[in-house]
């Protein structure tokens, strides 16, 4: 897995930071979390081939979020787009969408699946060979939506030597990458410990973004590897992340506690910090484990996990 920051501003964009928006690869599939304005722009400064988006989830209905959106589709319909294109956002987009559409004479040459996220607890609306995804409801000053990814757990991979040892036919090998034993023309049973390697672990990726403090959100995202969780302001402000129901560095971080998070990733901040580091470093004195999002800027997740967590050698480190 890896994560690509589009995006990691607030409701203002700045010369250095674009509103949100993330691109998850995830086996060579990639998945765009939400899509503020200027997200096309990001995505081709990236380099990332915006016809394999087949798949996109957008959190809530403010236009930091979602103004991109518009831009992208006519874009996808002047490329000649013609598969099926994956949309997961509230309920409530579905007409507001139809009407812009209608409104620009918009005739999509592609097929538009809208998938409607709703419900105040967590939901599984995507699953294949590889992954699932759940959405689960935020608290925010309208209806909001995180997204976590996990991956399923890859089967067990084979020591080549011992199929050769045991002379292993082809047609076992696939029962046996799924946990059986085998048992040899003698009758002797190997165990399938010692004819198997354990594959590596299953990453995760949760995406929270906008929401105030509250307690259940650290349930939704237990031990995910790798939580990104808005942090607009820093805690002097926390009167008015309050009131506006966002958070600050100290809400991100108990989240990232509560949850055994393996990595936390800030973002969404207030233009009025040209210099995130205080940020980070507020964050980091709760949840030592914080990297910035930074536009722009692609991360492994598998260097964020476990014992393979080296913020410098994986350039997560905070900027100079």
């Amino acid at each position: 897995m890896k994560l690509t920051v589009l995006g990691s501003s607030s409701a203002l964009p700045t010369s250095e930071r674009f509103p949100s928006a993330h691109v998850l690869n995830a086996h060579e599939r990639l998945f765009l979390i939400d899509c503020g304005e200027g997200t096309q722009m990001q995505l081709r400064k990236c380099r990332i081939r915006i016809g394999k988006i087949n798949h996109i989830f957008i959190s809530h209905l403010h236009g930091d979020h979602v103004f991109g959106l518009y831009g992208l589709l006519s874009t996808f319909n002047l490329m000649g787009r013609e598969y099926p294109l994956e949309l997961f956002a509230p309920a409530v987009y579905e007409k507001m969408l139809a009407s812009h559409l209608a409104d620009f004479d918009i005739n999509l040459g592609f097929e538009l699946n809208f998938h409607p996220l709703n419900g105040n607890d967590p939901v599984k609306i995507l699953e294949d060979k590889y992954i699932t995804v759940t959405s689960f409801p935020l608290k925010h000053r309208i209806e909001a939506y995180g997204f976590l990814f996990r991956e399923k757990p890859a089967e067990r991979k084979m020591r080549k030597e011992m199929i050769e040892k045991y002379s292993i036919p082809a047609v076992r090998i696939p029962a046996i990458k799924k946990g059986a034993d085998f048992v040899t023309g003698e009758g002797v049973s190997i165990s399938n410990d010692d004819l198997t390697e354990a594959p590596e672990e299953p990453l995760s990726y949760a995406y929270c973004s906008d929401t105030m403090y509250f307690g259940r959100l650290a349930g939704f995202v237990k031990d995910v590897t790798l939580l990104y969780h808005e942090a607009t302001f820093d805690t002097t402000m926390s009167d008015l992340a309050e009131k506006v129901c966002h958070s600050t560095t100290a809400d991100a971080a108990r989240t990232a506690l509560n949850a055994g998070a393996g990595t936390l990733m800030i973002g969404h901040f207030s233009a009025r910090y040209r210099d995130i580091s205080p940020l980070v470093e507020e964050t980091r004195s709760i949840f030592p484990r914080t990297i910035p999002a930074i536009d722009g800027k692609t991360y492994d997740i598998g260097d964020l996990s476990g014992d393979n967590y080296n913020s410098e050698a994986s350039g997560q480190s905070l900027p100079e």
